[in-house]
């Protein structure tokens, strides 16, 4: 450390700034007053801000919150009930806010100074109601997280405690010259000689195993499997809104190449000639990869991501790109919104909203989509689908949207645990794109012997679960994950959306916030994300190293059986990297059902979670269950009563 020469202070004018900037990051984050107040008049919840006037240091109070003009809105957006504070989950509709009505709130309270000190983060690009948005969200939540987590592990100096979870590889192993080795593959079960259906319904609601064997007993073709399914996706997919672009000449070529395969005595294993649709945030050359924004919805990214690639391998027939809720937050896209299968007046919440209700409604064999908080467990809960959230690195995601790298995952949906087992076995793997993907040596699922596991279940569990799995020899204790961090659901939200926001730091800049098509999701949360310091997103992956350690103490069984929906859960399972298999267990009455008989139902599902690299043991038991049950494989009534 350099000692100032002649212990001359800063200027003065430096000094002030300096202040100032402090008083703003990291004490209050509010906007001055529009008239100065004395020094011992405040409001309640206001706080005060340094003014420099002609070299003096005066103090302003603050407004305890910003004051809005009231003004009328316009259009339709959506109403929701809150999990969590911070978490949405959207049911219905009311007045939105558009972009336009936002540029139009003028706030009571001035904003000279955030607007000023935004300059020094090089962000001066905000109108005034937006500093103020920006303001209100960093006292109700981004002050109290930035307290909450350096309380836990920032209060003793020198960093002896609590590492950072973003640990720095310097190993170059993903070198061209390096060779990784491969997994032994899953032992598939067989299944008796199934019979072709006579009906397109039948074949559609079919799983991977008996399509597959079909295709290879040469009962049916890829290409007569293609035809089905691109049919029931035309049919349907405009009634869900779930489906963004039809792949249907690469997908006939596709199944071409299958079914010439198969004829020259090549079968490529389970996946051969089957049907399935990606997500569009996964990219595929000479397709759009819109992202479900109407930013980028015209895009084409000429790259395979490393997904496709594995399952075009596989002889997997890629048939449609399916909705992504609009750079992956919830089900709002720039077409729509997507239904739920079962209750069409209902949405199916979270981004993976296309794959979910696709298989769900038997467009498709299987689908695959991705989680960073939720957004394969919740769609799967609504819409009643077997899915699968892998160990945090098993699929390496080269070649698909990023929001944060050390959350982001992609696993399958599919109609049963079986199904999910032999799509993962497809697309697990490493690449050099994804340095975070790992090769795992995950057990064969097939052949887990669940008599010899011990298994939890929480207050939240299905009970039924828990006997059907007691019953086929597991051993069932009550179970709690202990731990002591309090500030989970705010680690993820500062850990998410900072991430999102270096990936789309141009978007935010040039105003495309401003075309996003839900105003009071990704645009709110990335203007708060403006305002977190270094230091305390780099608190925020201590806290989240801590909470890590103490979970794995915690977790004393081989698995445990919960809430799939659960917050809190969806934060520490997507921190700490478990792996969760999403499981339907039956069905309840709707509210406000139509006049007259209904077949439509709410689903009830549950989770079962196993510790980081153990996707075989969660699998296996969904298996164990599903061997004695059916709800999984009921159909929904889509657009009929």
């Amino acid at each position: 450390m350099r000692i100032p020469r002649g212990g001359r202070r800063p200027p003065p004018s430096l000094h002030h700034l300096l202040l100032l900037l402090a008083a703003l990051c990291f004490a209050a984050l509010k906007t001055a007053a529009a008239a100065p107040r004395t020094a011992g008049g405040t409001e309640e919840g206001g706080g005060g801000i340094a003014s420099v006037t002609g070299g003096i240091m005066t103090w302003a109070t603050w407004p305890p919150k910003c004051a809005w003009l009231p003004l009328r809105t316009s259009g339709k957006s959506h109403s929701y009930n809150l999990v969590s504070k911070y978490h949405k989950i959207w049911k219905g509709t009311k007045d939105a806010i558009s972009a336009k009505d936002i540029s139009r709130k003028e706030p009571v309270g001035g904003v000279i100074a955030l607007k000023e000190s935004m300059k020094y983060f090089d962000a001066d690009f905000f109108n005034d109601s937006k500093l103020c948005e920006m303001e209100n969200g960093a006292k109700e939540f981004n002050v109290p997280a930035f307290r909450e987590n350096r309380r836990l592990v920032a209060i003793k100096d020198g960093g002896l405690h609590d590492p950072s979870v973003l640990v720095f590889k310097s190993s170059w192993s993903w070198s061209s010259k390096s060779k990784v080795k491969e997994s032994e593959m899953f032992d598939y079960p067989q299944t008796s000689m199934p019979q072709r259906p006579s009906n397109d319904e039948d074949i559609a609601f079919m799983s991977i195993i008996e399509l597959g064997e079909l295709i290879r007993t040469k009962k049916i073709t890829s290409r007569e499997l293609t035809d089905v399914f691109l049919r029931r996706l035309k049919r349907y997919g405009t009634v869900l809104e779930s489906v963004i672009t039809y792949t249907e000449d690469l997908a006939y070529k596709q199944a071409k190449e299958a079914d010439d395969l198969l004829e020259q005595g090549k079968y490529l294993g389970p996946l051969h000639g089957i049907p399935y649709g990606l997500k569009d945030i996964i990219a595929v050359p000479e397709y759009n990869t819109t992202w479900g924004s109407k930013t980028f919805k015209n895009q084409v990214i000429d790259m395979e991501a490393f997904v496709y690639k594995r399952l075009k391998s596989a002889g997997a027939v890629l048939v449609a790109k399916l909705v992504t809720g609009s750079l992956a937050y919830d089900d709002i896209w720039f077409g729509g919104r997507t239904r739920n299968p079962w209750n069409i007046e209902e949405f199916s919440t979270g981004s993976s909203a296309g794959p979910t209700a696709s298989t769900s409604a038997g467009l498709v064999p299987f689908a695959i989509g991705s989680e960073t908080a939720g957004s394969i467990t919740y769609p799967a809960a609504r819409c009643g689908v077997t899915a699968l959230r892998p160990s945090f690195g098993t699929v390496a995601r080269t070649g698909v949207m990023s929001l944060s790298e050390s959350l982001d995952k992609l696993g399958p949906f599919c109609r049963s645990a079986a199904d999910c087992a032999i799509v993962l076995d497809a697309i697990r793997g490493a690449d050099a794109g994804d340095p975070s993907s790992r090769e795992i040596a995950l057990e064969d699922p097939f052949h887990v012997d669940i008599t010899k596991l011990t298994v939890g279940y929480l207050d939240s569990a299905e009970m039924e679960v828990v006997k059907v799995l007691s019953a086929k020899g597991a051993k069932l204790v009550p179970f709690k994950l202990n731990y002591n961090v309090e500030s989970v659901q705010f680690i993820l939200n500062i850990t998410m959306d900072v991430d999102m926001l270096a990936h789309f730091d141009n978007w935010q800049r040039e105003g495309h916030d401003d075309d996003y098509e839900a105003q009071d999701q990704w645009p709110v949360e990335l203007r708060r994300a403006r305002l977190v310091p270094a230091v305390d997103y780099v608190q925020a992956q201590r806290a989240r190293g801590r909470l890590i350690r103490e979970v794995q103490e915690s977790f004393t069984v081989d698995a445990f059986i919960g809430n799939a929906t659960d917050w809190e859960l969806v934060c520490l399972g997507n921190l700490v990297g478990l792996p969760i298999v999403v499981v339907p267990t039956g069905f309840k009455s709707i509210e406000h059902p139509p006049k007259g008989n209904t077949r439509r139902r709410t689903t009830v599902t549950t989770g079962i979670y196993a510790p980081p690299d153990h996707d075989h043991i969660a699998l296996a038991l969904a298996m164990a269950y599903q061997s004695v049950t059916d709800h999984h494989k009921q159909r929904p009534p889509i657009d009929a009563n």
